[in-house]
Formats: structure tokens, sequence, C-alpha cells
């Protein structure tokens, strides 16, 4: 299967910007997997749709301003010349306490063994790895308030198709009211339309809430390099399948009530935990996946699925497509688009069942 094969036409003017004032106010498109038939709805008739008994697996990452600007030190290149200059270094993954995986931008200025400084020495790093495309591996000098400093000085990191600087609004707008588990650099955008009084809904309408944690990390913003589907490698990202939740899943599969996914990095946690699960029972752990999910994968876990609509020849489409069909999935996008919908991380969504 071609990457090509999951392409769409996009107008540039459907890529929401900023969100809705009222987050339970997006469009929701529906799509049947038994019939293939899509209809119109809105976010905030969710609660009309889920069952009594279903659990609903939300993804409580909360993101971090991860977007900062550096000053070089300064390094002598073997020519004699000094190196100077502000950078752009976006935090993408914490290999430990002090090292991060970061894109930065201008990437082929940035060398191995120099030392960036972040505000007025706030915060200081040396790059100790390089990598392609701009990646590369900073050791942060030891502080005390590490998180503070990256609220102090961070930017929230909103995807390129954004084409605006954030702004303070996004503090909080680019967060789910339930994130309480810091460490992404992109939200589970899915979760974006939830609001306190929708998931009070769904709790007296008996639907059982738990949560996993799945920080999202550098795939989401890196493009798909390779044109055969069976040649996309994904980048690891860190999860935590809480107790609560592993219950709760094991649960509603022996009783063979619904298990609804809020995200396609929810549905990542609970399939990748699945494949490994002895006997097909969830233990709680925490870990890291790489699981890449396209059209021929059999699902394990998810029977619902909430999701934003996606980037064209993206892994979130093909994940999507594994899980409605390829042709209903991208018949569903042609008519959102037709029909107006807003997409990508400030957009509409999709409700799959």
């Amino acid at each position: 299967m071609q990457v090509s094969d999951f392409n769409f036409h996009l107008p540039e003017e459907l890529i929401a910007q900023k969100p809705l004032e009222d987050r339970a106010g997006a469009r929701m498109l529906t799509l049947d997997r038994q019939t293939g038939t899509y209809e119109d709805h809105h976010f905030r008739e969710l609660p009309d749709m889920l069952r009594e008994g279903d659990v609903l697996v939300l993804n409580n990452s909360r993101v971090i301003p991860a977007r900062l600007f550096a000053h070089r030190a300064g390094l002598h290149t073997q020519a004699g010349h000094e190196t100077t200059g502000r950078i752009q270094v976006l935090l993408t993954e914490q290999i430990s306490e002090w090292e991060w995986k970061v894109l930065a931008r201008p990437g082929r200025k940035v060398l191995t063994g120099e030392r960036l400084t972040f505000g007025e020495n706030v915060l200081q790093a040396e790059v100790i790895a390089h990598g392609e495309f701009g990646e590369r591996t900073l050791r942060f000098e030891p502080t005390a308030d590490f998180y503070g400093a990256l609220e102090q000085l961070g930017h929230m990191p909103l995807p390129p198709y954004i084409h605006r600087q954030d702004e303070a609004a996004d503090r909080e707008r680019y967060q789910t009211v339930y994130a309480d588990q810091r460490g992404s650099v992109a939200a589970p955008t899915a979760g974006l339309h939830f609001t306190p009084q929708i998931l009070e809904k769904l709790r007296e309408k008996g639907v059982q809430i738990e949560y996993v944690t799945l920080h999202v990390g550098l795939g989401t913003f890196q493009p798909v390099r390779v044109d055969k589907v069976e040649d996309i490698h994904l980048h690891t990202e860190r999860y935590t399948l809480p107790e609560a939740t592993a219950e709760a899943v094991n649960a509603a599969k022996r009783d063979g009530r619904r298990i609804v996914a809020a995200g396609t990095t929810t549905v990542r946690t609970l399939e990748h935990c699945a494949g490994i699960a002895k006997e097909g029972k969830l233990e709680p752990h925490s870990g890291a996946t790489n699981i890449f999910i396209s059209p021929g994968y059999e699902f394990r876990v998810v029977n619902a699925l909430l999701t934003n609509f996606h980037l064209p020849q993206s892994t979130l489409l093909m994940l999507v497509s594994a899980f409605g069909g390829r042709e209903p999935v991208l018949g569903a996008y042609k008519y959102a688009v037709e029909a107006g919908y807003r997409f990508f991380s400030y957009g509409d969504c999709m409700f799959l069942s």
C-alpha cells in the first residue's frame, strides 16, 4: 500500500487557525462502520451517542510550553570562526532528567559541543548529539525548577500548519480540561472538545470515564518520508496504563461492553498494551511504544473512536482508515471538505462507531 493512497484535497482555508470559543461547539461527523454512512452532528451530542456501560478512555497528558528561543554562546569552528545567533528549539522527548531530544531551527547551524543560553541565563544547555532533519540532543544544566523555567520562557508548541504566533489564550485552549500529567509537545486534540459539563453528562448517563497517559512526541511534527506504508517507522512515545483503566477495560471486554477511545493517542496506547498482554488481560504498567496502525490491523480493544480530522498522507489518517475502512473514511473526508468542516488541531471532529 502506498502513502499516496491516503491523499486528499484540502483547501488551505479549512485549516482551523484558532479554536472556537465554545469547546463543545465543534461540528462532529459520525461514521457508521457497518453501513459506511455518515451524518452531521455537533460534539455536544456525544452523550446521546454513548451508552450506559460504555468505557470512555481519555489521554490526560499535559502539553508543556516546549518551544524555546536560545542564543548560541559561541563556538570556534575548525576554520576559526565563532558561531553565534538566535535558535528556535522545540523540546520533543525527555531522555533523562536533564537530557532532551529537540528540533532546532535553523538546525544546520547548531553544532555538537556548543552551548545554548535561554533567557537571561535562566536555562543553559550543551548540544551533545546530532541527528537528521534538525534533530539534536541537549543536556541542560541542573536547575531548581526546570518546568517553572519552561513556564516562564516557553511558548505553546502550536503545529506548523497554524500560521500565527501562539497567544496567551493558547496556554489554556491548547490543553484538555483534564490534562494533569505533563510531558506532551502536542495536544491530544480529540480531547480538546470536552468540557466539565459534557464529562458530567456522560457520568450521569452511566458512562465510565478512565484515563491513560501518552506523551505526544516528535512523530507528530515529522512528515512521512517514505513511499510505502510498510516502510513507516514511528518514534517511540512514553505511556502509562493505570490500574483503574486496565481493570475497567478488562471488565468491559468480559461483559461485551464498548470501549470508546478519545483520540488516536488513546487508541495506540490501548492497542499496544493489548498486544503485549498475557492471555488478553491488560496489566497496569508504564513503558514506551512506537506502534503503527494501518489498514489490515485487527483491533483488540477499541470499539468506537472520537478523533479530529488529520493531515493528508499522515500516519494518523492511516490509523483512522484502519478503524473505519480506507474508502469510507476518505469518502467521509471528501464530504467534510465539501461541507466546510474545520480541520486539524483546532478543528472539528469525527465519531466512528
